[in-house]
């Protein structure tokens, strides 16, 4: 039985057989402020290539009231296991399901969602991968395109949006009418339906001739927050650098962008209507760090137009093309585009996507950015940091490879050539192999085929006047994971060298060398015969994928002035290492943390900051030795302290280590002070204790029992929002009593009524690292329950709880035991067992880390 799965044969079989023409679909959304069902009838008009074949289409819902193919009526039983069947196909036909389809509160098919503010029920649509069909009956892969035509009955009063532009609504009384074009011909999972008491504001990107209307949308709760002059602002700056570079005129009718709630992802790019986590109306202050997220994401969706929506993928295996593509276009056109704000992009990319790139690359699970997808069940568990972060560094290194020219008029081919169709890697990989001259054969079996990450490493030789007498690259390429599959293999890497030199306390590069690295050894003699400068930097201006290492006379110049360095990428590029270098114990924690506290009290990139600061946080939560670590944080707590206090009022940093603060805090001074933030007797000059900051401060104060039931509902009574509503759930899971962990425990995996919003933030309070003796009893009970979950609930449900409540904070062999047993017993389902595996991982690494992190002390103490 396949359930709600596909198999990728099944829908080549059914893509080689069927010719889809278009949808006409009629949902019943009138009476949504009830929840429950709605009524959802498709017409549906295709051809078979070989009549009299069989074949079949996908719908999720409780119950069918109707299927007719061809004119003629088909016995309900018909539709069973999530398809309907569908006998003795014509050359031409038209089928028509009506269907009583179901709301959700997961953020899958159609989600409803209660204002707590208002009270009104707003709706929005979430398709990818596979839940179009739980909304209309659908040929559910993406290579079956058609045109969509929608037609929505909802309450008097509401807004509608969907691909198309929204249309005037027609009728009197409680419900109206809303009676869509045609879309352009797009695969099921880019269409979209947003549907409520909306709130909008208009634009328009004008360019000679050509008008796109632009909307934004958000909740009446958010609409005070909502910044839509700057959101227009980086979509039109987008649209500038997107059409020229793609050469090709953006393809929808509008644009809109929907901010909604309780969004699974970060956005969606729907075919002119782009639905957005309503998070990104930021309700207080946030960092510049946050506005450059929230940019990167409105230009990646925007990219996708073209990439994705424009033309799509033939199957799943090439979902990393689509996610890396928009990745990599997000942050070169933040880096390119005139008048951008953050011209430093390449920064961040390395900052946070090759740190998660590095991460998951890793892991046991680890696998060629052109990964095997089978089914859909494969799919579901790879929008991980191999298809996201991984794919896009790779096509930041084929980039540098091409030519960035090249690269672009390859891509102007390959809309031209294959638009409002679908592709594979090949035609991209052709069109760039046409303008560009180079082969890309080898490139692709190199890096898209195999796992893994290489290590770089410098070899050099000094004469006694200090000169250069030899200089080399070395790479390495470690063996993989145990589990994963595949061999490690070397791989051709363009690179830049950066020859830098101290002066005055700054780091000034002097020469920058680049050149292509194959194989273990690759010598350098544009380095020979110079003086040896005071730090070597491989791979500078990050165009590979690759673990960089330095010399040991540039990483002691670089672990006492770090900061020095006059550009951030530089700055970037050695904090990852170090971290990397936490990681893989070849850096005791207790050093990470040393670096920190000398270098990011110089640090102004206010993103690479944070991330320092979540990093320094993990390391002496997972990495340090147990017997250190409560020293460790004292130190980290001490430091974030004096950092807030000496940070420029109103700043971006102030704000950042006024969190960072509030994640460790743990004196009786420390924990005053947040209380005395939170009740308006203490304060910090330019110090905005907004709402959002509010929660920061009572949430750790709840963590560390110095707050209970009463403040927590008092503080829900000031900000009874949805957001205020998680935060709250986060805040009693947070406190340190069994009875708080009981019951969040039995909200989550005893219970299936929590949205998913909620059940994330349950989840967050009940993992407090503070509180190992407290969550122990639970190991046991998450390997009791994790199977029933996987197969009871939907798929972000699930994935949540398996991830989420692991035991990774039991950092010891006996978790490892508990889990290799489940695994060795529970006979899970591939994707479960991936999941499950990918967090084993973490704890086995936190061992090696402690371990290495232990030998530091006592080498500390000479023992």
């Amino acid at each position: 039985m396949p359930g709600t799965n596909l198999t990728r044969e099944e829908a080549r079989t059914r893509a080689e057989l069927l010719h889809v023409d278009a949808y006409d679909i009629e949902l019943d959304l009138s009476t949504a402020r009830e929840g429950g069902t709605f009524r959802s009838t498709t017409v549906v008009r295709f051809t078979a290539r070989t009549p009299g074949a069989a074949s079949f289409i996908d719908l999720v819902a409780p119950s069918v009231e109707e299927i007719t193919l061809n004119g003629e009526r088909l016995d309900n039983a018909n539709f069973a296991d999530s398809r309907i069947a569908l006998p003795g196909l014509r050359a031409e036909n038209e089928l028509r399901v009506v269907a009583n389809c179901a709301y959700t509160n997961t953020g899958e098919g159609l989600h409803r969602f209660v204002d707590p503010v208002d009270g009104e029920t707003y709706l929005y649509s979430q398709f990818e991968v596979p839940d179009a069909r739980r909304v209309f009956a659908s040929f559910e892969q993406p290579d079956l395109k058609a045109a969509f035509a929608f037609t929505v009955t909802a309450p008097t009063g509401w807004v509608v949006v969907s691909n198309s532009p929204t249309p005037t609504p027609v009728g009197e009384g409680d419900t109206q009418v809303w009676t869509f074009e045609p879309t352009g011909r797009i695969s099921t999972y880019i269409t979209a339906l947003v549907a409520g008491p909306y709130v909008g504001v208009f634009d328009a990107y004008e360019n000679g001739s050509q008008k796109v209307p632009l909307g934004v949308y958000c909740r009446p709760s958010l609409r005070e927050f909502l910044d839509a002059d700057a959101i227009f602002a980086v979509t039109k700056q987008g649209f500038d650098y997107f059409q020229e570079k793609f050469d090709y005129p953006y393809p929808f009718a509008k644009y809109d962008q929907l901010f909604v709630p309780e969004f699974n992802a970060g956005a969606m790019e729907n075919a002119g209507a782009v639905t957005l986590r309503d998070q990104y109306v930021f309700r207080s202050k946030v960092t510049d760090a946050a506005y450059e997220s929230r940019a990167a994401t409105i230009l990646h969706e925007l990219a996708h137009m073209w990439f994705g929506d424009l033309v799509t993928m033939e199957w799943w295996n090439d979902l990393w093309l689509n996610e890396s593509f928009a990745t990599f276009a997000e942050a070169v056109c933040q880096a390119e585009a005139p008048g951008s704000k953050w011209p430093h992009s390449w920064t961040t990319f390395a900052n946070q996507m090759k740190t998660w790139a590095y991460r998951q690359d890793q892991l046991p699970s680890t696998h060629p950015i052109m990964a095997e997808i089978n089914d859909l069940e494969d799919v579901m568990v790879n929008f991980d940091g191999i298809t996201y972060a991984k794919g896009a560094s790779v096509l930041k290194q084929l980039v540098a490879y091409v030519g960035q020219d090249a690269f672009f008029k390859g891509v102007q081919a390959y809309f031209k050539r294959h638009a409002w169709g679908n592709t594979r890697l090949t035609d991209l990989l052709g069109a760039l192999e046409e303008t560009s001259g180079r082969d890309l054969k080898s490139w692709s079996k190199a890096w898209l085929e195999t796992a893994g990450i290489n290590i770089l490493r410098p070899a050099l030789t000094l004469n006694g006047d200090g000169d250069i007498e030899s200089f080399a690259v070395l790479q390495e390429a470690p063996a993989l994971p145990a589990g994963a599959k595949g061999e490690a293999v070397l791989r051709p890497h363009r690179i830049a060298i950066g020859v830098y030199e101290l002066a005055d306390g700054a780091l000034v590069r002097t020469d920058r060398i680049e050149l292509d690295v194959d194989g273990p050894r690759t010598e350098v003699p544009q380095l020979v015969g110079r003086h040896r400068p005071a730090v070597i930097l491989l791979n500078d201006d990050d165009l590979s994928y690759a673990k960089v290492r330095l010399d040991e006379d540039s990483l002691a110049v670089v672990t006492e002035h770090l900061g020095g360095f006059t550009d951030s990428l530089p700055r970037a590029l050695c904090w990852a290492s170090a971290w990397d270098m936490t990681r893989d114990g070849e850096l005791a924690a207790r050093d990470y943390l040393a670096l920190a506290l000398s270098g990011l009290g110089r640090e102004s990139d206010i993103g690479v900051v944070q991330s320092v600061q979540r990093q320094v946080k993990l390391a002496l939560d997972a990495y340090a030795d147990p017997a250190w670590r409560e020293q460790g944080l004292a130190r980290w707590a001490e430091a974030a302290e004096q950092e807030l206090r000496a940070a420029q009022p109103g700043s971006d940093h102030q704000l950042a280590w006024a969190r960072a603060l509030a994640s460790v805090a743990r004196t009786d001074g420390q924990l005053g002070l947040l209380a005395g933030l939170l009740d308006g007797t203490a304060k910090l000059e330019g110090l905005a204790v907004d709402t959002e900051l509010r929660w920061t401060l009572l949430g750790r104060l709840a963590a560390t029992g110095r707050a209970d039931d009463r403040e927590i509902e008092a503080e829900l009574a000031r900000d009874n929002t949805a957001a205020g509503q998680e935060h709250a759930a986060t805040c009693r899971a947070a406190r340190p009593s069994a009875e708080a962990k009981a019951s969040a425990w039995a909200s989550v995996v005893e219970s299936d009524t929590l949205t998913n919003y909620v059940q994330d933030a349950v989840i967050a309070g009940f993992q407090q690292s503070d509180q190992r003796e407290l969550l122990a009893p639970y190991t046991a009970k998450y390997f009791a329950a994790v199977k029933d979950v996987w197969e009871t609930r939907s798929h972000e449900i699930s994935q949540q709880i398996i991830v989420g409540l692991y035991p990774a904070l039991q950092v010891e062999q006996a978790t490892l035991d508990a889990t290799d047993a489940w695994l060795a017993s529970a006979e899970p389902a591939p994707a479960l067992r991936r999941q499950v595996v990918e967090a084993r991982a973490g704890v086995e690494r936190a061992l090696k880390a402690q371990a290495a992190d232990r030998a530091a002390g006592a080498r500390a103490l000479g023992h």
